[in-house]
């Protein structure tokens, strides 16, 4: 019965349906105090949404706020103080057809229309090494090809009014990646306000207590990305653990502990029982914002995230086992990477020991290249992105 059901609501029927109640309800008066937030397609509350959402809630504007929340993922918006609702209920449709504005960080399906009254603000999620949008020379995702993924890339990004840009790099790739020719607004990430204005030992103490780790071990958090030919279906992608975790406790078990952070789109649920105390699988925990904090040192390989990392002006190691393939046949970068990454790169877990053990010895410095780095990425990510965002967008919300 189960199934059946879920087949149901999978139907290109359903959709269809879907589509025309949505069309249906954005005809009727527009709610101009609604405000709708979504983060990684409703499966967290996290990234620059949220920055967003925050800062507006400190403000003390009188907006109704919603947050859009897959009904699997619900846990993480329950007690927390949130307006949410269930993605694709019948309330979200109500509410998502007559809100003022969207505010979201990752691709709508495209089978929801975007009403005239509603203001939509894609954010997006990171600053880009890897090639996106229309820009990827040949897609080796699921349920796709290199065509339909561009055409169904640009169908999206016509619905934007406002896209947010960390840095002029970023502003020159979006508008062509996505073929975007609206308000491009270059502000810096609202997420990144947060590392900004916590870093201190007050906070990070703080949040390794609420997270269990202990305050006398350093922290290594290994974020890698995911591989776009590597998966089960749509939107489940494999990831196959190349880094020994073994080996790293091993060696550094006395004075580390090793975070891991899957992207979102990973399938695995990684056994770490073997490894307890030197092991954290913080893949679930809702926003990367902490884990960045807390940590003494980031394990990376082609994640954006390394992009946000650097403005603490910490050690990064690049794990990057696949890089021909990565760089070569899958995605490519916008960049040399090899020769401007803020940081090491290796290709094995003892390349990884051997620069931790650089750094714990002092004889790991900055590269001679992060301040370039650190100038053409990070320098308009000041503590007030959030408020830069919201005076640009939102024209009519101090008006309230």
């Amino acid at each position: 019965m189960h199934s059946f059901v879920k087949k149901i609501k999978n139907s290109r029927y359903t959709k269809i349906v879907y589509k025309m109640v949505f069309f249906l309800l954005a005809k009727l008066p527009a709610k101009k105090n609604t405000i709708v937030f979504e983060s990684f397609s409703g499966k967290q509350y996290s990234d620059n949404p949220r920055a967003i959402y925050e800062y507006m809630r400190t403000q003390g504007i009188r907006y109704t706020m919603y947050w859009s929340a897959d009904k699997r993922h619900i846990n993480k918006f329950v007690g927390r103080d949130l307006n949410y609702i269930k993605r694709f209920s019948i309330k979200w449709l109500f509410i998502m057809a007559r809100s003022k504005y969207w505010v979201i960080n990752s691709r709508l399906p495209l089978w929801i229309p975007k009403p005239k009254h509603t203001v939509y603000l894609q954010t997006w999620h990171g600053t880009p090494l890897k090639k996106l949008g229309v820009d990827i020379g040949e897609v080796h995702m699921p349920g796709t090809s290199t065509v339909k993924y561009r055409e169904n890339f640009e169908k999206a990004s016509k619905k934007w009014d406002f896209l947010i840009s960390p840095n002029a790099y970023s502003t020159d790739i979006f508008k062509q990646a996505f073929n975007f020719n609206k308000k491009l607004i270059e502000t810096g990430y609202p997420r990144n306000d947060y590392l900004i204005n916590n870093n201190n030992e007050e906070k990070i103490n703080e949040l390794k207590k609420n997270l269990d780790i202990p305050l006398n071990k350093k922290i290594l958090l290994y974020a890698p990305t995911w591989r776009d030919n590597n998966y089960y279906s749509v939107g489940k992608y494999k990831f196959q653990m190349k880094l020994d975790i073994n080996k790293l406790k091993k060696e550094l078990d006395d004075e580390f502990v090793l975070i891991l952070r899957m992207h979102y789109l990973v399938a695995e649920d990684i056994d770490i029982s073997n490894f307890d105390g030197f092991v954290y699988n913080l893949s679930d925990y809702e926003d990367i914002r902490d884990l960045y904090l807390i940590s003494d040192t980031l394990i990376t390989d082609y994640s954006s995230v390394f992009f946000d990392y650097a403005i603490l002006k910490r050690p990064i190691i690049f794990f990057v086992y696949d890089l021909e393939e990565y760089r070569d046949t899958l995605r490519g970068f916008y960049f040399d990477f090899e020769n401007r990454a803020p940081g090491k790169l290796t290709k094995t877990t003892d390349g990884i020991i051997e620069q931790i053990n650089n750094i714990q010895s002092g004889s790991y410095p900055l590269p001679n290249n992060y301040n370039e780095f650190y100038s053409m990425f990070c320098m308009l990510e000041d503590g007030y992105a959030s408020k830069r965002v919201i005076e640009r967008v939102f024209d009519d919300i101090y008006e309230k």
